[in-house]
């Protein structure tokens, strides 16, 4: 089988994907946003020039049998919408897209997944976003006067301020007002330095760590948080299935974080979660996994 992964080049993950998928005896090519093709009408076809190491020709799309999608690159809104709906056409043709891309389209933006967790009674931190400095500073105190200021698209904690006094919050907000972003305002959690990975696909929890640190609240293992293996209590792992059930996505990463008075609170739902800390914490082929899903899926599928 051929699979393609949208990813960023040198990525560990692409490579990892591509072992993984040697293994097995597949190809896998690496594939760039940037130079996907769009087309419609008869005859045409989506595609991209070659991938890098290949003959210089244009390349089906469709001839895949599976995309996955490993990034999703900074662009104007008009360039993420055509990446959407190029991931839409080829699930309309017939591949497999891992993650689909509405499970994308809700997973990428913050607000609309924590409005989705809110809606069927999941514990979210409470979350009050606009676009204006006046409004934000409303928002401020009623949110206790201690928040974490997130970007609606982001991962791996860049972008993440946390915001503890009026006067910066005056700063923090007047800034964003002026490059046009919206201002995503989180109450700050006061946890015990530590919150909860859940890996999951199709349905089924691939494993679970603890992500530790002792000197940043946030606890990325990106930004030198430790990891240790961690067995998931029933309701953990009942909130994680919840939220990647809500969002649409199949395999996603839930991050979980106890507040002081030991509630629960579902943080975050990632449809293109890393694995690099998750496989080196629990000895879990993770990229081995997502080939054999993608396998059992195309074959439940031909």
């Amino acid at each position: 089988m051929r699979w393609g992964v949208l990813g960023n080049q040198d990525s560990w993950y692409v490579a990892d994907l591509q072992r993984a998928a040697t293994l097995r005896g597949h190809q896998c090519d690496r594939l760039d946003f940037e130079h996907l093709i769009g087309a419609a009408g008869t005859g045409m076809c989506l595609g991209q020039h070659a991938p890098a190491g290949q003959p210089s020709q244009r390349v089906d799309l469709a001839d895949y049998d599976g995309i996955i999608v490993r990034t999703m690159p900074p662009g104007s809104l008009e360039r993420v919408v055509f990446r959407m709906d190029l991931l839409h056409q080829l699930v309309d043709q017939g591949v497999t897209v891992l993650n689909p891309p509405r499970a994308l389209e809700c997973a990428v933006d913050k607000y609309l997944t924590t409005a989705r967790l809110a809606r069927i009674g999941l514990p979210v931190p409470r979350t009050i976003v606009c676009e204006g400095f006046e409004e934000a500073m409303a928002a401020f105190p009623v949110l206790g006067g201690d928040v974490v200021v997130k970007p609606i698209f982001g991962a791996e904690g860049r972008g993440i301020v946390r915001v503890s006094d009026p006067d910066m919050a005056h700063r923090v907000f007047r800034t964003l007002e002026r490059i046009d972003a919206v201002l995503y305002l989180q109450e700050f959690i006061r946890h015990p330095g530590y919150d909860i990975r859940v890996l999951i696909l199709d349905g089924q929890v691939i494993g679970s760590m603890k992500r530790i640190s002792d000197t940043d609240f946030r606890t990325n293992c990106s930004r030198d948080a430790r990891a240790e293996v961690h067995s998931p209590t029933p309701t953990e792992l009942d909130y994680a299935l919840q939220a990647v059930a809500v969002t649409g996505a199949c395999f996603a990463g839930v991050d979980l974080l106890y507040g002081p008075d030991s509630q629960l609170y579902v943080i975050e739902v990632n449809a293109v979660p890393g694995w690099r800390a998750f496989s080196r914490t629990t000895g879990i082929d993770v990229a081995d996994r997502v080939i054999q899903w993608m396998e059992q899926s195309h074959a439940s599928c031909s």
